[in-house]
């Protein structure tokens, strides 16, 4: 089974996951855009049984970070865990974004992903 790993700027938090996720998306929503500090999100979902983290994280709106350096790491709920690609220790990742949402608010420079779904907003 594959296993992918993480950590936050500091490395004071850790997170690894197993197996495929079941979705990879890049999301344009300006929540998606403000907490970033970028033109989007890029992430995976996993079921959270197979999701682990260690290390201390502050919460807000559900997202998880590391109070010591900032950094966005995850959300997790009882049924699946985000995870936020770009603090993956493989670089560049395997996964390949299989939709878009919100590319109303997607910056015109940037080109859809190739085979991608493209959502105005919201998955349907």
């Amino acid at each position: 089974m594959t296993m992918l790993s993480g950590k936050c700027l500091c490395g004071q938090v850790q997170v690894s996951v197993r197996g495929e996720p079941t979705r990879v998306g890049i999301c344009h929503c300006t929540d998606c855009r403000q907490e970033s500090g970028s033109a989007f999100t890029f992430y995976g979902i996993w079921p959270a049984d197979r999701f682990e983290h260690t290390g201390e994280t502050s919460v807000f709106q559900g997202r998880r970070f590391c109070p010591r350096c900032g950094s966005r790491v995850f959300s997790v709920d009882d049924q699946e865990a985000e995870v936020k690609l770009g603090i993956l220790s493989e670089a560049p990742t395997p996964l390949v974004p299989s939709y878009e949402l919100w590319i109303k608010r997607r910056e015109p420079w940037l080109r859809p992903v190739e085979g991608a779904a493209q959502f105005e907003e919201d998955r349907i």
